[in-house]
């Protein structure tokens, strides 16, 4: 019963993040849709880790391969937080929207984190289990 309520936590945290986003760009006084850009950094940060996961050999040491998959998922999420900031620092977005990208961007992260700490953690999880 734990997994359930933890799933529907995190459904729900990831529906705010999206609502942040789509409120930065749909709201009437911002009007570009420019941040929906940052969709295509969400899909791609888990990437890197889901592939050292599965070529690690070992869970305790750490290895190159899952040094350089966190070496890009750092990359990543920092383009995700860079990408609104330039757009508004060229005038291309408004601030209000930059800030609520940023916040959409907080909830978004953190909800893929959480996933990977609750459901990723051990050697018996499967997509399964759903």
């Amino acid at each position: 019963m734990a997994g359930i309520k933890a799933l529907v936590a995190l459904s729900f945290s990831g529906a705010l993040g999206l609502t942040f986003l789509l409120l930065g760009c749909a709201l009437e006084q911002f009007g570009q849709y420019w941040p929906m850009f940052v969709l295509l950094f969400y899909i791609l940060s888990p990437i890197p880790n889901l592939i050292a996961k599965r070529h690690a050999d070992d869970t305790e040491s750490s290895n190159a391969c899952r040094e350089l998959a966190y070496f890009l998922t750092t990359g990543i999420v920092v383009s995700a937080y860079g990408l609104p900031i330039v757009l508004a620092r060229k005038s291309v977005i408004q601030w209000g929207a930059c800030g609520l990208v940023m916040a959409g961007n907080c909830v978004i992260f953190l909800t893929i984190l959480g996933f990977f700490l609750i459901f990723g953690g051990g050697d018996d999880f499967s997509w399964e289990q759903w």
